[in-house]
């Protein structure tokens, strides 16, 4: 797909929810930035995710993704 300028994702976002919750400016200041820039989008992380541990040595498979090679998280990032 290659880089997309800021036109193109604002209108993405906002016609095809390409990206929810979409911040329409860069927020920079007291924070890592997140939002739109001129040629591309920071993302922020939500404070609840999932992080990869594999404690049980169990077979990883893309398709077949089996959820206890996880660890549910929340907390700041």
């Amino acid at each position: 797909m290659g880089l997309k300028p800021d036109h193109w994702i604002r209108k993405m976002a906002l016609e095809q929810k390409m990206i929810e919750p979409f911040v329409d400016k860069q927020v920079r200041q007291g924070v890592i930035s997140y939002g739109v820039s001129s040629y591309g989008y920071d993302v922020r992380v939500a404070d609840e995710f999932m992080i990869f541990t594999n404690v049980h040595s169990a077979i990883v498979d893309p398709k077949h993704f089996d959820t206890k090679s996880m660890v549910e998280f929340k907390g700041e990032v």
